[in-house]
């Protein structure tokens, strides 16, 4: 079977397997615990968040761990929104993920907020000029994802950070689908606040994080004994917490010279789609897209149906963000690029991951070919 779904998730790397393992058997103490059993667990904490902050270029103060990158995304919007509001307008765009969509909409119900949402281009990238005109002197958050879960498409982020910043507005980036494939260097990149999840990069599920500068005030959206400086109740995985920074350091020391691989090996994929499939057409930016990402909508089949014959034939993918499978609802990113329901409908996404393989981009092209052909012979007759 060819896995290419890493978008969904990814396999658990080695190194971070071997990193936690000893806080799961002998160090397995409570970090807040006031004894030597404590105090290890506590110093194993604390060396995962320097190792994260270091990844990210910011200090080791501003890493909270969370349970999810869901998590990490709620507390970035309804904790700095409540946190230390300037009124009660958020600035985000329709295609984020639902974490970000879910938490604007409770600020929105719950404590009267507004929010405005940018409008993508066809390809799902938003402007920062559009946005310039959206902020407001009440605006007391932009949230804006770097890329994209479903299509792929990479958001000019900086530039997006440099208007909130103008306005010296809060500029929260969920950065989940953009670890181990795009720099993440909080300052170059200019944002106050990134989330980003364990199980993307290669740590177990689980785990999550958010960066966030200091001179924010989060509102907990966990509450109780007060741990993570106050910013996230709970006894801390101290395990997922070594698997997770364990995992992040690996992908970006692989970065540099995996992302123009797997991105290769991406464009192979996509010219053997585009090339026998003539009812494909690729969703998302062509260039400013992650590198293992290549999304279709194949018009007159469906989505699901295509995807029972990409397993038939030994390839496991999705048809889009894995957080809604099973719905029967169309994408909220597709039909917010302008995509008609039906078509929406028949949306696949390919991910590949760093164990990907030239022979798994061109028979994973082959197998597309087949099975679109299947499910449209099937159609036929039916």
């Amino acid at each position: 079977m060819m896995y290419l779904d890493h978008a969904a998730t990814s396999p658990v790397r080695r190194e971070a397997l071997e990193a936690m393992w000893p806080y799961l058997t002998g160090d397995f103490g409570n970090p807040s615990s006031h004894h030597s059993l404590g105090e290890s667990a506590a110093a194993g904490l604390a060396a995962a968040r320097r190792s994260s902050a270091a990844v990210l270029g910011g200090r080791a103060s501003g890493v909270v761990f969370t349970g999810s990158g869901t998590e990490a995304a709620n507390l970035a919007v309804k904790g700095i929104a409540l946190g230390a509001p300037r009124g009660r307008h958020l600035v985000t765009s329709p295609l984020e993920h639902e974490a970000v969509l879910a938490s604007a909409e409770y600020l929105r119900r719950m404590h009267g907020f507004e929010v405005d949402y940018l409008t993508p281009d066809r390809t799902g990238r938003v402007s920062p000029a559009e946005l310039a005109k959206l902020v407001r002197p009440d605006t007391t958050l932009v949230s804006v994802q770097y890329a994209n879960n479903e299509i792929g498409t990479v958001q000019p982020i900086r530039e997006l950070a440099e208007v909130a910043r103008a306005q010296q507005v809060p500029f929260h980036t969920d950065a989940v689908q953009a670890a181990g494939w795009l720099p993440l260097d909080v300052s170059a990149l200019g944002v106050d606040a990134l989330s980003l999840s364990g199980h993307k990069v290669g740590a177990p599920k689980g785990i999550g994080l958010l960066w966030a500068h200091g001179r924010l005030s989060l509102e907990p959206v966990v509450h109780g004994g007060g741990q993570e400086r106050d910013r996230r109740s709970g006894t801390e995985n101290v395990a997922g917490a070594v698997a997770l920074a364990t995992a992040l350091a690996a992908a970006e020391r692989e970065r540099p010279a995996g992302s123009p691989r797997v991105t290769d090996l991406r464009e192979r994929f996509v010219a053997g789609v585009l090339g026998s499939v003539p009812s494909a057409r690729q969703t998302g930016h062509p260039q400013h897209r992650l590198p293992g990402t290549a999304s279709f909508v194949f018009a007159g089949t469906h989505g699901e149906a295509v995807l029972l014959e990409l397993e038939r034939r030994g390839v496991w993918c999705s048809s889009g963000s894995a957080c809604a499978a099973g719905s029967d609802q169309a994408s909220h990113v597709l039909t917010g690029l302008g995509l008609p329901e039906p078509l929406a409908r028949t949306a696949v996404r390919f991910t590949f991951g760093r164990d990907s393989t030239e022979r798994d981009a061109e028979l994973a092209a082959a197998a597309v070919q087949e099975a679109v052909e299947a499910v449209r012979g099937l159609q036929r007759t039916s």
